[in-house]
């Protein structure tokens, strides 16, 4: 794991997006997988520790069995928000149902923010093992914080698309 690449948000983006947040009045859902428990709790905290940090405190939540479940409920979350965050977890076991999983649940996230126009963060991580879930999901000790980053790209997007569409 590196986290080469993987940009800082200064304070002055942070700044415009809480801008445009309350003055746009972004409707943001939260769509998080039940599986794994530990690491979903640490991605949905950084979900909302970026939320809050724009000032966005209402935002719909809503919990998928597990993540193939994700795209179809990011798929209606889509149709009344304009940003939906997607969490989920699948850690690779001895069987190829890993790859069925991660496949479907990144090609149908990917679907559902292109039919729709709604940027989907994806925040689904695909890991080998425990160890590099926990390092990815925002918890103390994690290296990386994929929760804050996912709600910061669809909301980053979203508020893209809103200039575009003026």
């Amino acid at each position: 794991m590196s986290r080469t690449g993987t940009p800082e948000i200064p304070a002055q983006e942070i700044a415009e997006l809480t801008e445009s947040a309350q003055t746009l009045g972004l409707r943001v859902a939260v769509v998080a997988s039940r599986w794994h428990t530990e690491v979903m709790g640490g991605l949905t905290a950084g979900a909302q520790r970026f939320l809050n940090a724009i000032g966005v405190t209402e935002y719909t939540t809503l919990q998928a069995p597990g993540s193939f479940e994700l795209p179809v409920l990011a798929s209606h979350a889509a149709q009344t928000h304009d940003a939906v965050i997607a969490l989920g977890v699948v850690i690779r076991g001895g069987t190829p149902h890993f790859d069925y999983v991660c496949s479907a649940a990144t090609d149908g996230l990917t679907r559902v923010s292109v039919e729709s126009g709604t940027p989907v963060g994806f925040g689904l991580l695909t890991c080998d093992d425990d160890q590099q879930a926990l390092d990815r999901a925002g918890l103390e000790g994690s290296k990386e914080d994929k929760g804050y980053e996912a709600a910061h790209a669809a909301v980053a997007a979203a508020v893209e698309i809103t200039r575009l569409d003026a």
